[in-house]
């Protein structure tokens, strides 16, 4: 199994100088099976270079992908609209998440492109397109067996635990702790896995302050997780858009005073387990 990050940041893009190490898009991994099966999770803003990097490798040959939205709010959903594979009538796309409160997964997703927010609508896109709505559970999407749980975020959140033969990721973002049940729900996707990515936005000193209820996590709660549940390596994700390229160092330096096998995720980076 093959991972990939097109986008690490939380909240909204940061293009910025002073974020180039790190990158300022916003939540998007590509994963790709040992049989060659491709899995998008989540659709930020980093999602519109990974479709520039299809469509340059697939040409004309059709694409074939299943995609999994994490939750809807604006840094995980906005860059569909920007995704080129999707105006290409010979590509196919699964697209997977729970079903929002305000309506169906479909409307939810064109929403953000209807009148006056944006200039065409979702039914210009012409590649084929299939929606799902999930829940807790596990399931099989082509190579990859996926388990999914709720977190604690508001207007809710779906963390993954994906599997590929004897490997194991898990992408646990948008979450924060202090609720019973998506503390369990979190270690017990985190069992013994390869990779656990983890939403890092705060410190443990911003959540018991300011940051308090704002639906997110710290690096620290991540390297406990990892120390409790047995996980090899450690990734810190979802950066916040406050932090530049050196305060995420001192954030990375700090994980790995812990937990030694970590690092913080930045675009481009890639993983073969």
């Amino acid at each position: 199994m093959k991972l990939r990050f097109w986008g690490v940041r939380g909240s909204t893009p940061t293009p910025q100088p002073e974020n180039l190490r790190y990158g300022g898009n916003t939540p998007c991994l590509e994963f790709r099976s040992e049989g060659g099966s491709l899995l998008i999770v989540d659709c930020g803003s980093g999602l519109r270079m990974l479709g520039k990097a299809w469509s340059k490798e697939f040409g004309n040959r059709p694409i074939r992908a299943h995609i999994l939205i994490s939750h809807f709010h604006w840094d995980h959903i906005q860059g569909l609209p920007f995704f080129s594979p999707l105006y290409q009538s010979n590509n196919q796309f699964h697209i997977h998440s729970y079903r929002p409160s305000v309506g169906p997964l479909e409307d939810t997703l064109g929403g953000q492109m209807s009148n006056p927010y944006f200039p065409i609508d979702m039914n210009t896109m012409s590649a084929r397109r299939e929606f799902s709505e999930i829940g807790e559970g596990a399931f099989q999407l082509d190579d990859f067996r996926v388990q999914a749980r709720h977190m604690n975020h508001p207007q809710g959140c779906l963390a993954f635990r994906i599997a590929n033969h004897d490997k194991v990721v898990v992408y646990a973002t948008d979450n924060e702790p202090g609720d019973d049940a998506s503390d369990r729900a979190v270690r017990e996707l985190a069992r013994d896995a390869d990779v656990l990515i983890y939403d890092c936005q705060y410190t443990r000193e911003q959540l018991e302050d300011e940051k308090g209820g704002w639906g997110h996590s710290s690096w620290e709660e991540g390297v406990e997780i990892c120390r409790e549940c047995g996980v090899k390596e450690f990734i810190l994700f979802h950066h916040d858009p406050d932090n530049n390229d050196d305060r995420i160092d001192e954030l990375q330096e700090k994980a790995r005073g812990r937990f030694p096998n970590s690092r913080a995720a930045f675009e481009g980076l890639e993983l073969t387990l």
